[in-house]
Parts: C-alpha cells; structure tokens; sequence
C-alpha cells in the first residue's frame, strides 16, 4: 500500500514502490543503496517528494508520495522516556538536502530515530543530511549532521547514537519546548531591526540575533542572496532558532525559497504585525478588520503544489480534473472577504449613526493619534479622570501597557472641557512604519473617526531617538487618510524620559505646529492641554442672558450642569444669568431670553 498523494502516478511507478516495501535493510546501517536507488528514480520522474519509513529490525513499514514540498507520515506510536524505534528517509526534489522547518518538527514530535534527507539534483551528485534527537536544558532539541556522501553515510554508527540519545532520555525529565526563537534580518537600518525585536517579543517571540545587510538590491528570489542565506541557515543552526523574520515584505517564492535554503520558517514583517493585531483584537469589529486584512494578505500569496497546479479555464491541458485545491483555497478566500466587508459596512453605519448623533448634539470631537506606544491610551485615561463629565457614567478604563499595539478597539468617551463644552475624545489604533497597507484599508472604517474630528492631538514619544522618524510615519498615514489638514495638536508625551535637548529639536523642527508638553503618566500639563484644545476646537456656544423666576430653579440648576456661566445676578423677578451653552439649552430655556 503506497500512501499520499497518488494521483496521476503511473501504474509502474506504483509498482516499483510497492516492490520496495520487500528491501531489508541492515540493523546497523540506517538506509541501503537499493531503497535510495528506487527514492531517487521515483523523486526525478514525479519531480516530488518519496519516502520510506524503516523499524528498527530493517523493515519498511511505509512508503509515501507527497508533492512538491510536503510528504505524509505514517502513524507512529510514541511512548515517554525512548524513541519511536522508527527511521525516516525522504528525498528533496529541490536538490538540497538540508532538513526543513516541517522535518525537524516531524523528528522532536515524533521522537524519531533519525530522519534523513536526500538531495535529489540531475546530473549531480546525491547529498545525505541525518537528523537526531538530543536533550538540552531537559529540553528535546534537533542535531543535523551533513552533508554527507553515500560512503559517510552508510559507515556511520547509527545504532550507537540511537543507544546514546535513549540513555539520556531516561535519566532526564523530557519537557516540550514550544517557545520561539528568531533571527531578525533587514536591509535597510538597524533602528528597523530594533523596532522589529520589540514586534516580535510583543508576540511572545525571543530573539537569539540581529542580522542586518547592507544591499542596495533586493534579491527576487532570496531577498538578501543566496550567500548571506546560507550563512544565516549556519547561524541559525547554531543558535538553535526556529524562526527568521524579515524586515520587509516578502513574496510567496521568496518565503518559500528561503525555507528551503534556511530549513525553518520565515515570516515577514507584515505577517509579524497581522498576528499581533490578530492576538490583541477583542472586539468584535477589531477580529473582523484583522481577519479581513490577513485573508487580504494571504490571497496573492496562495500558490499551487507542484502537480496540483491550476486546471481550470480554456486550453489544452485544462480539461477532466475541475477545480482543484488552489481554486478552492482562493474561492474561499474571495468569499470570506465578501462576507467580512458585508459586516463591516453594518458597523460603519452604526458609527455613522453615532457620529451623526453626536454632531447634532454639538459635542467636540477630538482624536488621539500617534505611533504604537506612544502613551495614547495612557492620555485618554488621564484626561477622563481630569475631565470626567459629572453626569457622565463611569466606564473602565482602555488597557494600556508599555508595549506596541497594546490596545486596537477604538473608544470613545465624554469630557467636559474647561469652558463647560462637551467633547468626545477618541483612543485610535497606533501607527507604525511600513504598516500593511491591507491592515490601513481593514481598519478605515475605524479610522474614519479620524477624518471626522475638529481637532487631532498626535501624541509623541519624545523619549525616542526616532520621534521624528515616529511623526513622519504618522503623518504618511493621515494623509492617505486625508485627514492632514485638520487642526493639530503635536503632544509631545512622556517629558519625564525625555532629554531636554530632544525636545528642544522637535519643537524647533515643528515650530509651524502647535506643541504641547505633557507626561500622562503622571498627568503633567493635562489641564493646560485641555484649554489648548478649547482654542483650536470650532465654537458653537450660543452667549445668551436668562432671567429665571425663583419658581423654576431647577432651570439654573440645569445651566450650571450643561454650560458655562459667565455672571449670575439675584434680584426682585429672579436669576439673573449670562450664559454660554449649545443649540439644546437655548432651546430649553428660550423663554427664559432677555435682550
């Protein structure tokens, strides 16, 4: 019985493979050149995957087809404190026999014997590296020894090693290691890779090295070059990472060329910050806007597995099959975008609603910008405690943390401002370089809250050595937005870090620009701030004057909640007021107006 995926393979191939299944193979020797002969042969006509599964007494107790990358494995018993007593050879069609991501995870979950790879090339001589099981830090880790010839691998003593790693297994309590380790890679400036360390530990991600190339040409098929590749796959086997992340976008061939090549997976940055949004989204628009983005994200990148190539359309060889997988996989993709705009169009006209609502009602509105950790959640807090609304119900505070994209559901809460107005200030998703310009397009209906404000106050890390670098991107963003042009407040945050020399700089670069000084975590300057904003926000407060009878009291008790008062006067008829206050109160009290 041959598994996998047998389809379209010739009856004799088949054959040959099921003849196979009678090879013995010696005890002491890990493979014979008779069961490679058939791998190798069967890997050059099918241009796919072939391997053979072997127990400990020689036997061959599987053989399977896979694609182009990929081949199934049998089901192995696993049992604590030994191995599997089972050996996997498998060949690469790609010809370069260094163990992938998928085998060296297949050999520590599996506890395999070995697993060994044959680099299957035309014209060229076969390559052989041998995978083991070790222990380190009571930790189950891979070893790989090669390339090897056919004459070193045939001589080398695989049932002394086997003896070994068991004996170790015994007198160690085996613990699963599930935690990732990356190498960051860039092209263009080490402030990048930094920005890209702390992505990656804000996915629970440690990070063993920094590796960054000065190449003025990204490579089409390698991004950094087939040099520098093999170099990192040295580093990064000695450094037992598990993990390369990219500092750029890469293309679904480079992604997997360079698994290939490095032998573990390889992400980009786009990929990095999708799963940070995709872990941190708690509302239910915020899940919808990720999932829209990485379905976005994943549609161009789909491509077919060697043989189960696209067979649909016109033409010659398109016919018999149908639709297969890669058709299926994107359909549904399409489809699943198609569903998620539908509901994000609800949500965007629910925030239309509110909007409108909160237009009519003459309430400010104002909306915190800025680069991830910058200190906007922080602000928003700080400034509802300094300015909460009396009337106002208490609502819990936005998470905030020092980390990047701590928070990414928007919120909107009331403040009274310190001349009696009442405005809206919104807590906005954080930018940062490069961001996925499908993540920008997901979350525009959230955005849009941005588009709408009278006033923007684009909080800044002064403490950072990139702030300016921070406020470009920032700016980049608003105006595809088209919202630069809106009145703007630059709040220059966390001056308890900062050194007055960077302050000094960015005021002076951004002196058209209105800047504030303030630490929200301490709540310096916030009051200040506050009548900044009063200055710059449009006003809609009609000045009117009341005379209210002794007999309707409640009136001023009104007035003094829900606008500002300018004087108050008693005298024989009653209240004397002069009075600031929008559309709503000089409609309640309209007949209460003197001249």
């Amino acid at each position: 019985m041959i598994y996998g995926n047998i389809d379209g393979v010739k009856n004799s191939i088949l054959n040959k493979l099921e003849s196979a299944n009678e090879i013995k193979v010696s005890k002491d020797c890990i493979l014979s050149e008779e069961l490679v002969d058939i791998l190798v042969e069967t890997t050059q006509a099918l241009d796919r995957e072939v391997s053979a599964a072997i127990d400990r007494k020689g036997k061959i107790i599987s053989m399977a087809i896979g694609d182009s990358s990929t081949v199934e494995l049998p089901i192995i018993d696993i049992r604590e404190g030994r191995l599997s007593g089972v050996r996997i050879i498998h060949t690469h069609p790609n010809g370069n026999s260094r163990l992938s991501a998928l085998d060296m995870s297949a050999l520590t979950k599996l506890k395999l014997d070995c697993i060994v790879a044959i680099g299957v090339k035309e014209k060229e001589n076969l390559s052989y590296n041998i995978g083991f099981c070790g222990i380190e830090n009571n930790l189950l880790i891979e070893e790989e020894v090669g390339p090897l010839n056919i004459n070193e691998l045939m001589e080398y003593d695989v049932l002394d090693k086997i003896r070994h790693i068991e004996s170790l297994m015994r007198v160690n309590e085996i613990l699963e290691d599930d935690s990732e380790r990356a190498i960051l890679v860039g092209i263009e400036s080490e402030e990048d890779l930094l920005e890209l360390r702390e992505l990656a530990k804000a996915c629970n991600v440690e990070t063993v090295d920094i590796i960054l190339q000065n190449r003025h040409k990204i490579d089409p098929a390698l991004y950094i070059g087939s040099g520098k590749a093999e170099e990192i796959a040295v580093i990064r086997q000695a450094l037992r990472a598990n993990l390369v992340i990219f500092d750029d976008e890469l293309s679904g061939s480079q992604v997997r060329n360079l698994e290939e090549v490095l032998g573990c997976k390889v992400i980009d940055r786009t990929t990095l910050i999708l799963e940070i949004f995709a872990r941190r989204a708690k509302t239910r628009e915020a899940k919808i806007q990720v999932e829209l983005a990485q379905l976005k994200y994943r549609l161009p990148r789909l491509s077919g597995l060697g043989t189960m190539l696209s067979r649909t359309g016109a033409g010659i060889g398109t016919r018999g099959p149908g639709e297969k997988k890669l058709e299926i996989d994107k359909r549904r993709i399409r489809e699943g975008i198609y569903d998620l705009n539908k509901e994000l169009e609800k949500i965007r006209n629910t925030r239309n609603i509110q909007r409108e609502k909160r237009s009519r009602e003459d309430i400010s509105k104002i909306s915190l910008v800025g680069y991830t950790n910058s200190g906007k959640s922080t602000l928003r807090n700080k400034l509802c405690e300094v300015a909460a609304l009396k009337s106002a119900v208490q609502k819990e505070n936005v998470f905030e943390a020092d980390m990047l994209f701590a928070t990414l559901d928007v919120t909107t809460r009331a403040l009274l401002l310190p001349d009696n107005r009442v405005g809206a200030v919104t807590d906005t998703v954080g930018f940062i370089r490069k961001l996925p310009h499908d993540l920008v397009e997901a979350f525009k209906s959230t955005l849009e809250e941005v588009v709408y404000s009278d006033l923007l106050m684009h909080v800044v890390d002064v403490s950072s050595h990139n702030a300016e670098i921070q406020i470009e991107a920032v700016d980049e963003v608003l105006k595809e937005l088209n919202a630069f042009d809106k009145p703007m407040i630059l709040v220059l945050n966390k001056i308890d870090k900062a050194s007055e020399e960077n302050i000094l700089k960015i005021k002076e670069k951004y002196k058209n620009l209105k800047c504030m000084e303030i630490s929200a975590k301490y709540g310096t300057n916030l009051e200040e701030l506050l009548k900044e904003a009063c200055i710059d926000l449009p006003y809609t407060l009609k000045r009117f004057n009341v005379l209210i009878p002794y007999t309707d009291q409640a009136m001023v008790a009104y007035l003094h909640r829900g606008s500002k008062v300018d004087s108050e006067e008693y005298n024989e008829e009653g209240t004397l007021m002069s009075v600031q206050g929008d559309t709503e109160v000089y409609n309640k009290c309209e007949k209460y107006i003197i001249v």
